[in-house]
């Protein structure tokens, strides 16, 4: 797609898509939100680094589909409570040193 190509999309002139390429206007998050809605792209392509994070966050949302995770979750609280606290300072140690 070129700039004029989604400059007319966007509702803007090219020139506009010229100066957010070159940098020398800053861009709106409405505006960006328009931009990735017309690539079909999802906003946090523009982010380096942003896609790592939501992917990272989806991981902890799933954690409990998992079957293993819910039994050690199971198990866990059964375990009395001041030594539950000592397992999990462990863990926390062993999962820091990896």
């Amino acid at each position: 797609m070129t700039q004029q190509q989604l400059a007319e999309k966007v509702g803007i002139k090219f020139q506009q898509i010229q100066k957010y390429d070159n940098g020398a206007n800053r861009i709106s998050s409405s505006r960006l939100w328009d931009i990735s809605e017309v690539m079909d792209m999802p906003v946090s392509f523009f982010f380096d680094g942003l896609d790592r994070i939501d992917d990272r966050e989806a991981d902890k949302k799933n954690i409990l589909e998992n079957k293993e995770a819910l039994d050690l979750v199971r198990c866990y609280y059964a375990i009395p409570e001041n030594q539950r606290k000592r397992l999990f300072d462990l863990a926390r140690v062993l999962g820091d040193a990896a």
